[in-house]
C-alpha cells in the first residue's frame, strides 16, 4: 500500500519560557497547536513556516533552524510528515485577519500544554517541544529547494518504457 504523506511545517517561538500557540477549529475540535499549516505548490518550507505563522498568528517569523522532521501517522490513512523551525516572531500586525479557523493566539509554558493534552491537536506539539526544549537544533543548510525550472529535462520527462 502507498503511503499518502502530507507535509506541513511548524513553527517554535519561544519568550521566557513560553511558545507562541494558536487555539484553532480543526475536525470539529477547538485544539491547541503550534503555528502550523501545510506546504503549498512551489513554496520552499521556510516560505511555508514564515507564511503559516502570519496567517494564523499576524506575527513575522524568522525561521533559524530546524528542530526536527516528524513522521506521524494520524487517525485514518494520511501520515504527517513535520518539518519545526524555531525561530522568533514579531509583535502582532493587526492589520492582518487570521486564518478562518483561527480562535486566538496564546504564550504557554510547556506544563500548561501538558495540562492540556487532551487539546493538542497531535502529539507532535509536546514532542516538537520536548526536542527544542534539549537544545536539538540544525542548521538551515540541511534543507534544499530545488524550483522544478533548475531540474535537468531528463529528470521532468515523463518515464519511458
Amino acid at each position: 500500500m502507498t503511503l499518502k504523506v502530507d507535509v506541513t511545517v511548524a513553527a517554535l517561538a519561544e519568550s521566557d519560557g513560553r511558545f507562541l500557540i494558536v487555539q484553532e477549529r480543526a475536525a470539529r475540535r477547538i485544539v491547541l497547536n503550534q503555528p502550523a499549516g501545510h506546504l503549498e505548490a512551489g513554496e520552499s518550507l521556510q516560505e511555508a513556516v514564515i507564511r503559516e505563522t502570519l496567517e494564523e498568528t499576524g506575527r513575522v517569523f524568522e525561521p533559524r533552524a530546524v528542530v526536527g522532521l516528524y513522521l506521524w501517522r494520524g487517525t485514518g490513512e494520511r501520515s504527517v510528515l513535520r518539518v519545526a523551525f524555531a525561530g522568533p516572531v514579531g509583535e502582532r500586525d493587526e492589520s492582518v485577519a487570521l486564518d478562518r479557523g483561527i480562535i486566538r493566539t496564546l504564550w504557554l509554558e510547556r506544563a500548561q500544554l501538558e495540562a492540556r493534552s487532551a487539546e493538542l491537536r497531535s502529539p507532535l506539539v509536546l514532542k516538537c517541544i520536548d526536542d527544542y526544549l534539549a537544545g536539538v537544533r540544525h542548521p538551515l543548510s540541511v534543507l534544499s529547494h530545488v524550483p522544478a525550472d533548475e531540474l535537468p529535462e531528463l529528470v521532468l520527462a515523463p518515464a519511458r518504457r
